[in-house]
């Protein structure tokens, strides 16, 4: 099991990475993975009225689906960015500066898709998570994630330190399984319906994307 860490130190990991990259965030987007128009788009939510993105980052996609009429909210734990993404998109997105299992605990809205690009699913112990969303999603509705392919070999919870080797000791977790064994967790957490692939990358020996949907009953 992972040792216990503190989120005051996780949420100034955030905060830092927000500064980084808040300066220019950029046009709405639609895009589920690391490289810039390759693979699967909106359809992968299936036409949503409501979506909820957990750990929504700089609100770009979020922005793309309210231009599309979607009811869209984020919630992300970094006030640095979550001040930077109201600022820009306010007017189009709800915003909620939160840690992402208090939010879902505490919620009572149903969503027609949760989803997380490179985000919360990556970041969170899907023990924990998993049961929360099933809850967050009206029958029907979907999960929808991706984030990079665990390593061969290197499954479950990877730490990565804040800052490099040296200082205070910040930290934070992302989990990563095999397709099979993400399919295995959704299923296991309520999901009737669970399917997780490696997209491969659109050059050979690049790194890929991993995406799992999920429907609930």
């Amino acid at each position: 099991m992972p040792a216990r860490h503190n989120h005051d130190d996780e949420r100034d990991l955030w905060d830092t990475y927000a500064t980084s990259v808040t300066r220019e965030i950029g046009a709405p987007v639609m895009n589920w993975t690391q490289y810039a128009g390759h693979g699967p788009g909106v359809e992968l939510l299936e036409n949503p009225s409501t979506v909820l993105e957990i750990g929504c980052g700089t609100g770009r996609t979020l922005a793309y689906l309210a231009e599309q009429g979607v009811k869209a909210t984020g919630v992300d734990m970094s006030p640095v960015m979550v001040d930077a993404v109201r600022e820009r998109w306010g007017g189009r997105v709800s915003f909620h500066c939160a840690e992402v299992l208090d939010f879902l605990r505490d919620g009572v809205e149903q969503y027609d898709a949760v989803y997380s690009i490179f985000g919360a699913v990556w970041f969170t112990d899907p023990a924990k998570l998993l049961p929360l969303v099933v809850k967050a999603l009206r029958p029907g509705g979907s999960l929808v994630f991706s984030h990079p392919p665990a390593i061969p070999g290197a499954y479950g919870p990877q730490g990565m330190y804040k800052g490099g080797f040296a200082g205070r000791a910040q930290f934070t977790y992302r989990y990563s399984y095999t397709p099979r064994k993400w399919e295995s967790l959704l299923l296991g957490a309520g999901f009737p319906r669970a399917e997780a692939r490696i997209l491969e990358a659109p050059e050979p020996d690049h790194i890929g994307t991993l995406i799992g949907r999920a429907v609930a009953g």
